[in-house]
């Protein structure tokens, strides 16, 4: 039975929520309400905002209250109280010179992954959509075989490939000749006892992971291209290139810039590859920022309060990295 209100209509029909008193339930005040001020879709986010701040929000709260705390394994446990030190952590932070190190490294490695994983994605996105559907299937299957087989998984294959002692890696370089660079010298070679061998070797790990994502995401822009845009490209007489610069990539810029920003947050906080392939915590000259935050915050003693501002001078560098590129591509016309 639906309710009337004295001049005729139901409470879905009113122009203002009933008031208090009036003869409605809350329900249907609520319900008045939010079809009046268009609240449904609001309503609706509701739960993820609630998921969200108590996954992420919180613990980024909590994060930074411990990076102005000196906070270690007294506080956790409750055997010593909350000490305040004001921006200390971050002066140690600046002040270590390992930090800059590994900011270095973090630079360096993402300014090489990160283009060599676009520009593999989109030639291989490409590709996909110039094959026939079934082996198009095959292709990409088989590229996303890469993408979901798990970091750790994918790090310990890459360490047997490249194990000194019978590693498939070493045993095809000594065997290659020597004007394509191999020979016996690499016989033995270890590829994780220095930074550039070990960096090459995650260059490849990272970029072998990251592409079929790129591909897949570049392949389902280009499915929304219209055809008759290349044709007509192709009519006045433009190559493959400068069908892709002047057509193809105009249309698929916001995809690409999306593509770059996850790249680079991805490439330049990664863990878990970083930290299989160089042994844990080994030479001290190949973390990054990830595992230098690691050994800060659970090495002996730890230090949570330092890691914990490490990971908000981290966070500062990947948004000053975002913003600037975000507003270089809203000047172009790539965002809107």
């Amino acid at each position: 039975m639906v309710r009337t209100v004295p001049g005729g209509g139901s409470p879905a029909e009113l122009e203002d929520p009933p008031p208090a008193g009036s003869g409605y339930t809350a329900r249907e005040r609520a319900a008045a309400l939010i079809r009046r001020r268009h609240l449904a879709p609001y309503a609706l986010l509701i739960p993820s905002v609630i998921v969200i701040g108590a996954l992420v929000l919180w613990p980024a709260i909590q994060i930074g209250f411990f990076s102005f705390q000196n906070y270690g394994l007294p506080q956790v446990t409750g055997a010593a109280g909350t000490q305040w030190v004001g921006a200390a952590n971050y002066s140690a932070i600046l002040s270590d010179p390992e930090f800059w190190l590994s900011l270095r490294v973090s630079l360096l490695f993402a300014v090489v992954v990160v283009p060599l994983t676009l520009v593999t994605g989109t030639l291989v996105g490409l590709l996909l959509n110039k094959l026939g559907r079934r082996m198009a299937t095959f292709v990409s299957g088989a590229a996303l075989l890469a993408w979901a087989t798990p970091a750790v998984s994918a790090s310990v294959i890459f360490v047997w490939l490249a194990d000194p002692d019978g590693g498939v890696i070493d045993w095809t370089l000594s065997r290659l000749p020597h004007w394509l660079g191999g020979g016996a010298h690499w016989a033995g070679f270890s590829w994780t006892n220095s930074a550039l061998p070990a960096y090459t070797l995650l260059t490849v790990l990272v970029l072998w992971q990251a592409f079929p994502f790129i591909a897949v995401s570049v392949l389902a822009g280009l499915k929304t291209i219209p055809a008759e845009l290349h044709e007509s490209a192709r009519v006045d007489g433009g190559g493959p290139w400068r069908i892709f610069w002047r057509v193809t990539y105009p249309l698929l810029k916001p995809i690409f810039l999306l593509l770059f920003l996850l790249s680079v947050i991805w490439d330049f906080g990664v863990f878990t590859q970083v930290y299989i392939v160089i042994g844990e915590l080994g030479n001290r000259d190949e973390y990054n920022l990830g595992i230098y935050a690691y050994s800060r915050a659970f090495s002996l003693p730890p230090s949570y309060g330092v890691a914990s501002a490490l990971a908000f001078i981290l966070t500062v560098v990947l948004l000053v990295i975002t913003i600037g590129y975000v507003r270089a591509s809203v000047r172009q016309g790539a965002v809107s």
